[in-house]
């Protein structure tokens, strides 16, 4: 491990939101190996849930005494929203590095050392895990066929827009510099699901550098909070809006 990388300090935060039957294992699965010899702490954000996400959360903080925070919002801040409190949280309490890894199991902890290895090189601003390296992975990971249809689609037209060669512009497995969160306007981006496309448009017109890896995904029994049509409609716009507010 670069020696460099010893003296960052990593924050992991976790968006819980009704992930009762998933979270403990989500945290259970993370390899205790990335926290040898590194500055790594887990923000836990229970957002507003309604069902007994709370319970899991305090049966965690009991067998994991150390390293755990544990944020519960009083309202529901919404998927941008949740990365924005994660996001001035880090910034607030000068961590290096932001990894987003989601309460609800479909994105693998055990991926966990290899998005923190990625960042012994110095050039890359962000990581993010892409399903859609490979189509065989996401279909053999249960991707529903219409989301698969519609993540080659949109990634396409937002690659022709912005003239990048993203694999992926919708995996919520993603990371990022602190120092360059600093240089973005996040605040004013949404709070809904399209936040990671916007984050993705600020990184490409700033010219940050995102290293993408081949991330397995799995789709299990759990429920959907993002509604496929109006996401795709609000995806499209902010693309095409940006492409104008850049001339």
């Amino acid at each position: 491990m670069n020696s460099l990388l010893k003296k960052k300090k990593f924050l992991i935060f976790i968006p819980a939101y009704n992930v009762e039957k998933e979270l403990f294992s989500v945290i259970k699965r993370i390899p205790q190996k990335i926290f040898k010899n590194r500055n790594i702490k887990i923000l836990i954000i229970n957002d507003n849930s309604s069902d007994k996400t709370d319970n899991e959360i305090s049966k965690i903080k009991k067998k994991y005494k150390v390293g755990i925070i544990v944020h519960k919002s009083n309202k529901n801040l919404g998927y941008g929203g949740v990365q924005k409190f994660a996001f001035n949280y880090a910034i607030k309490k000068k961590y290096d590095f932001v990894i987003m890894l989601h309460g609800d199991g479909q994105y693998r902890p055990e991926s966990l050392p290899k998005i923190i290895d990625a960042y012994n090189n110095e050039k890359n601003d962000a990581v993010f895990g892409s399903r859609m390296m490979s189509y065989k992975s996401a279909l053999k990971g249960r991707m529903p066929i219409y989301k698969f249809l519609g993540n080659i689609f949109l990634t396409f037209i937002q690659n022709l827009i912005l003239g990048s060669n993203m694999s992926e512009f919708h995996s919520g497995y993603r990371s990022y510099k602190v120092s360059k969160l600093k240089k973005i306007n996040f605040k004013s981006k949404s709070n809904y699901y399209h936040f990671d496309t916007e984050m993705v448009i600020e990184f490409l017109n700033k010219k940050f550098n995102i290293l993408e890896i081949s991330q397995p995904t799995f789709y299990g029994d759990e429920s959907s909070h993002l509604k496929s049509i109006p996401y795709g409609f609000n995806v499209l716009w902010v693309t095409f809006k940006s492409k104008f507010d850049n001339k």
